[in-house]
């Protein structure tokens, strides 16, 4: 399964545009500010229905427009299919609409989709996943166990159904209109959701931690970096976890909130036993983040059987030589990968035979090439 192309329509930049990907390595190339990184944006939206830089989709829509639309054309297994977003802005009054469709019939979520491929993406702005809270780390966390076993997503919307029904009602006994005779049944079934959620999120952080430290040492990153997972209940069984829940009872009725279970979790990146987020380089980071990708990326394929398509930006200009070199045959080996630069000369091989390059300037994409 891979993306055979992208079409935009009043999408950042553009007023139209659209670009044909290759089925191993496409490189996109142009000066700074003329659309590259709109361009990895687009191809992200419209496989996923969401966009990898900001929750505002108003700032997607080209500035003077009031909708915007991208359509993903790809091959899963020799078909062809056409996965679209819409967005409208709203006007005063009125709310935004948003409409997704799989092969022409509206779908509610294009993650559900079977045929949308497996996406992974690099960008500056991505780095918020180390530096930012433990909720966006989560949440990626999760999106990993949705991409390596499909049929675990309902663990994650399980949980969350049933914490919302528990605060809910802390809320209403808080306010003094509800009692708390429900309250330990709703703690027993939050107890079987959490235990469910951690023993996802304890075996994908297990399968990832082992090859994450190598690939973060090839790339340049010093000292002994790993990977792990901290879950904020240590209970063994629901008994336990019910427990737990119980000890902290007046603390989330005066809040009226659950302060304990999944929700509170962490995936810390550390190098040498210190949080890179706390403790790392802007470099340091970026290269953590890069590793981790690679390694999801790596086990993704082994477990799926399908590579994902990785969208990189703005990743080779603090590589040295050598590490361009380790990274250009890291995504030649297998799948489809778009890398956006500023100069050809940074991306080794984007020059050869096929390599796909597509030329970017100010709201205009030109395709140079397509791959042998």
């Amino acid at each position: 399964m891979h993306v055979l192309g992208v079409e935009m329509r009043d999408f950042r930049t553009y007023a139209r545009g659209s670009a044909r990907l290759g089925s191993g390595l496409t490189v996109v190339h142009g000066p700074n500010g003329a659309g590259k990184s709109n361009l990895l944006e687009a191809v992200y939206f419209g496989c996923t229905g969401r966009s990898p830089r900001t929750r505002a989709e108003r700032e997607l829509v080209r500035f003077g427009a009031r909708a915007t639309r991208v359509a993903v054309a790809v091959s899963d297994q020799g078909r062809e299919h056409e996965l679209t977003v819409g967005y409208s802005a709203p006007a005063p009054g009125e709310a935004a609409v948003k409409r997704m469709t799989c092969d022409g019939a509206i779908v509610e979520r294009l993650l559900d989709v079977p045929v949308r491929p497996l996406i992974s993406v690099f960008m500056p702005d991505r780095l918020e996943l180390l530096k930012g809270p433990p909720a966006l780390r989560r949440a990626h966390l999760d999106n990993v166990i949705s991409a390596l076993w499909p049929t675990r997503t309902a663990t994650r919307r399980e949980y969350s159904r049933v914490l919302a029904q528990r605060n809910a009602l802390l809320g209403r006994i808080r306010a003094g209109r509800a009692s708390d005779t429900a309250l330990p049944t709703w703690d027993r079934e939050l107890a079987g959701k959490a235990l469910a959620l951690r023993a996802d999120r304890e075996q994908a952080v297990a399968l990832l931690a082992d090859p994450f430290p190598g690939r973060a040492t090839q790339l340049g990153l010093s000292g002994t970096v790993s990977l792990e997972y901290r879950p904020r209940s240590g209970a063994l069984d629901e008994e336990a976890f019910v427990a737990e829940l119980a000890q902290r009872r007046s603390a989330d009725l005066e809040r009226g909130f659950s302060g304990h279970g999944p929700h509170r979790d962490e995936l810390a990146i550390l190098r040498d036993g210190r949080e890179l987020r706390n403790y790392g380089s802007q470099g340091e980071q970026r290269l953590a983040l890069l590793a981790l990708l690679l390694t999801e990326r790596a086990l993704l394929a082994s477990e799926r059987g399908t590579t994902p398509l990785m969208l990189l930006d703005d990743v080779m200009s603090e590589l040295d030589e050598r590490r361009r070199e380790l990274l250009a045959s890291e995504l030649s080996s297998g799948g489809q990968s778009v890398i956006a630069t500023t100069d050809l000369g940074h991306v080794p091989g984007a020059s050869g035979a096929g390599v796909t390059r597509v030329a970017i300037s100010p709201g205009t994409v030109l395709q140079e090439a397509l791959a042998a």
